[in-house]
């Protein structure tokens, strides 16, 4: 995992980068693993490649991050790259691999309400993507809808959002 980690730091070929957070991906399927990538600073990195401008990459780094978001420890450090998140589901193309990742991650992280307000300028995107999307997206944008509605706090948010 430590080779893994430094290979993603050190290279910038796409491919290698694809791979890396694919075998990363698949490796924090085991919570032993999840807690080896975080001490290994593992999140920050895999969290990088979030402004990575190729696609795959950036789709991987977020399968990446969603397989890690079931460890609460995880979360804690997840959670400073959720408006980033919020703004690569909005600006990705629609229904695109890159936007599903991401609602997938925000799903996971919208499990408890910790992190529902850093999600809050991200409604009314939800809400087009609602009504936009295609079924897999709409299921998707649903789970983090019911997520932030389980939370008193955000029904302001959530009837007041501008669509």
């Amino acid at each position: 995992l430590q080779k893994l980690i430094h290979l993603l730091q050190a290279t910038d070929d796409p491919l290698i980068q694809e791979q890396a957070l694919i075998t990363l991906s698949n490796s924090a399927a085991f919570s032993v693993n999840q807690d080896i990538i975080r001490n290994l600073d593992g999140l920050s990195v895999i969290g990088g490649m979030l402004s990575n401008c190729t696609p795959k990459v950036k789709e991987k780094a977020l399968n990446a991050l969603n397989n890690l978001s079931m460890n609460i420890k995880n979360q804690e450090e997840i959670q400073v790259f959720i408006t980033q998140v919020c703004r690569t589901v909005e600006s990705a193309p629609l229904n695109s691999d890159v936007q599903l990742a991401g609602l997938r991650l925000l799903t996971n992280m919208s499990v408890t309400s910790d992190y529902h307000q850093k999600m809050i300028n991200s409604i009314p995107c939800f809400l087009h993507l609602l009504s936009e999307g295609t079924e897999r997206t709409q299921i998707q944008v649903l789970k983090v809808l019911v997520n932030l509605s389980a939370n008193p706090a955000m029904t302001r948010h959530l009837l007041r959002a501008q669509v």
